[in-house]
């Protein structure tokens, strides 16, 4: 079955960016769902399979629909490594091999920078983050090509915490410090996330605005930028001395010490091998259908050319800091349980700072694995990537020093791009990474510091293209509110710190989030001339408002939330209509005697609601309007009848449509 199901051209597909001799291995069912629908309920998964195992096919369509799924479909659904790797078909092996191979020769010389430039540990810390976590994830995780590892914003965060406590505990071994608190933080990640998922709040990536985090990303750009410019030009040591605190402060401290304190031989070598990047990056993209030349590893030979004429010229005599000896260091024991006594002095401490990280790093992942899942047709749980992330995290959290590993939009892109279709391909990634941590890292010797700091200015610009088109779409269409945004988070990001710039604008977009929902989704209808059609009067010119009457139609389901506020748009509409007015100005519509509700659209009401409308409804009535309610869904006039609401108002104020309830309306008048 396999083979006539890998013979259809309309269930294959070939990776272009391939070698000819793998083309044939790399043909693959893209659009199979990670855990089909079916699986879930009468079969087994079909995540790397083409077609479903032997004998499964005719007892799925023989199962009972509603039967409840049994254990064994529940492990497939919640474990999808239990669905993907039983049914794994060596035709994919040559595209996952070859990702995997490809991402470690990126990921190796980049989490070494990020462990030793950015997080201020060890190249051990970004390596762990590069092999640990991402084992796990492959294990639970719902996207086929996320790769999970430490990213640049999220180890700054963290490399800002280790500078605060070495600063708090100066007669503590800084290295000791470093492990510990960046163990707090990964344990604490690891447990807000998973805690997120089990309470179902995957929703979280729709609530926080993209502004938002594009002026995040934006400020973080330039902090790292700041950041190793200072190794750039040679002035960490001085910079030791001097002690400066925010961005800002090190963006002074550049200008005034850069031209007479720089080390000319260290800038050099940083400019210059910044330049070889840029170009060679360059080159590559010139060669995008050349395969071989488009998917040279650039970063890992910039770092063994570098590596090599370091030891033969002798840099590090010149006065250039090199990396040096680097040794396995976890605090004594490989494995160590993340909550022991070494990790309880930072665990308050570092908590804000872990939630950053958890909600930062899944946005970033969620929105890396939505782009894959919509590419190549998989489904993705945001509820249970959370668990997967934090389970990755918390295995990464009993390595001492371990950095907070999540998913990269960029990374992922790449993976797919290669020939990755199933988690294999971090597996094979993590393996390497592995080796190089344990075999490889004595070879890096002679690597000057400072080249380590223009691999990650290199990775920085990256952050910085997508900014020149989000400030124009945004100003095209006046979104001047998501500029506020974007401005403020950058603003506050620099002058103060990353924490202080993404906190603040959180509060003010939940807090947008909030006033939208609390104001209730209603307008006014309007009669077409010669007709009983009621329309919205800001969609159609010509419907016409009846003269002391008010028709308001709900445009959604009543809750504490959103009702709070009908009081005072009702009255806004009595007095001005739909159109926009100052409070201050004069009344444009004659003073209302009937107020008709229409409430086809009104699904659900809670409690707090009826309570709330039961007043509002008992105001109008003292004040002597009268009162009708339209298109009232059966389980809501249950509620209303409950609630005292259809005595309040008797029942014939209850009518199935607007032109009834006018009619009715308008028989009171001649009566």
């Amino acid at each position: 079955m396999a083979a006539s199901a890998d013979s259809s051209p309309l269930h294959t597909i070939s990776t272009a960016t391939s070698v000819s001799s793998l083309r044939g291995m790399i043909r693959v069912q893209e659009s199979t769902p990670l855990v089909d629908q079916d699986d879930i309920e009468a079969g087994s998964a079909q995540y790397g399979a083409n077609t479903p195992p032997a004998g499964d096919t005719a007892s799925a369509f023989g199962r009972n629909r509603t039967k409840k799924p049994n254990f064994a479909r529940k492990l497939r659904y919640y474990v999808p490594s239990t669905a993907w790797i039983p049914a794994y078909s060596f035709s994919l092996l040559g595209g996952d091999v070859l990702a995997g191979v490809s991402l470690a020769a990126m990921l190796i010389p980049q989490s070494v920078s990020y462990g030793t430039s950015l997080a201020k540990i060890g190249p051990t810390a970004g390596l762990f983050a590069a092999s640990i976590p991402a084992i796990m994830y492959s294990l639970l995780g719902t996207s086929r090509q996320l790769n999970v590892a430490a990213e640049a914003a999220l180890s700054l965060l963290v490399g800002q915490s280790v500078t605060e406590f070495r600063h708090a505990y100066p007669d503590a071994p800084p290295d000791k410090v470093g492990l510990a608190v960046a163990t707090a933080i990964g344990v604490q990640v690891g447990l807000f996330a998973s805690i997120l998922g089990f309470l179902r709040l995957g929703f979280l990536d729709v609530v926080l605005s993209r502004a938002l985090l594009r002026g995040f990303v934006t400020a973080v750009a330039i902090v790292i930028t700041v950041e190793q410019l200072v190794p750039m030009f040679g002035l960490t040591a001085l910079e030791n001395q001097i002690q400066p605190e925010s961005s800002l402060d090190k963006i002074f401290f550049l200008i005034e010490y850069v031209w007479t304190h720089s080390h000319k031989l260290t800038t050099t070598i940083s400019f210059a091998v910044l330049l070889v990047l840029v170009l060679l990056r360059a080159f590559k993209n010139c060669f995008k259908n050349t395969w071989w030349i488009y998917r040279l590893p650039e970063v890992l030979i910039v770092v063994v050319l570098s590596t090599w004429i370091s030891d033969q010229l002798q840099w590090d005599q010149g006065g250039v800091d090199i990396l040096g000896s680097v040794s396995i260091s976890t605090g004594g024991h490989f494995f160590k349980f993340p909550l022991s006594t070494h990790t309880h002095p930072f665990l308050r401490g570092t908590t804000s700072t872990a939630i950053l990280i958890t909600i930062i790093g899944f946005l970033d992942s969620i929105v890396a694995a939505k782009q894959n899942g919509d590419r190549f047709g998989h489904p993705i749980s945001p509820n249970r990537e959370l668990v997967a992330l934090g389970a990755a995290n918390l295995a990464g959290s009993f390595v001492p020093g371990t950095l907070p590993a999540f998913g990269s939009i960029v990374r992922s892109r790449i993976n797919g791009d290669i020939g990755a279709r199933t988690q294999m391909a971090s597996l094979v990634t993590a393996g390497l990474v592995l080796l190089a941590t344990f075999f490889l890292l004595p070879a890096l010797y002679f690597l000057p510091k400072c080249v380590l700091a223009s691999i990650i200015c290199l990775f920085v610009m990256s952050l910085f293209a997508e900014v020149p088109h989000d400030l124009v779409y945004y100003y095209n269409i006046g979104a001047w509110t998501d500029l506020a945004m974007m401005f403020i988070t950058f603003a506050l990001s620099i002058i103060w710190n990353v924490e202080i710039g993404i906190v603040v604008s959180l509060i003010i977009s939940l807090l947008l989030v909030i006033r939208r929902s609390s104001k209730t989704r209603m307008t006014i209808l309007g009669r077409i001339p010669g007709t009983d059609r009621w329309t919205p009067v800001t969609d159609n010119p010509e419907a016409e408002d009846v003269p002391g009457t008010l028709i308001v139609r709900i445009r959604e389901s009543l809750d504490f939330a959103n009702t709070a506020q009908l009081k005072g748009r009702l009255r806004k509409f009595e007095l001005y209509g739909a159109e926009p007015a100052h409070p201050s100005e004069e009344p444009r519509r004659q003073p209302t005697s009937v107020l008709v509700f229409h409430m086809g659209d009104v699904d659900s009401c809670d409690a707090s609601a009826v309570q709330i409308f039961h007043e509002l409804l008992e105001m109008y009535k003292t004040r002597g309007v009268r009162l009708f309610i339209t298109h009232l869904r059966l389980g809501i006039r249950e509620t209303f009848e409950n609630a005292g609401i259809v005595k309040l108002l008797g029942p014939d104020a209850f009518y199935d449509t607007v032109s009834e309830a006018i009619a009715r309306a308008e028989r009171y008048v001649d009566e």
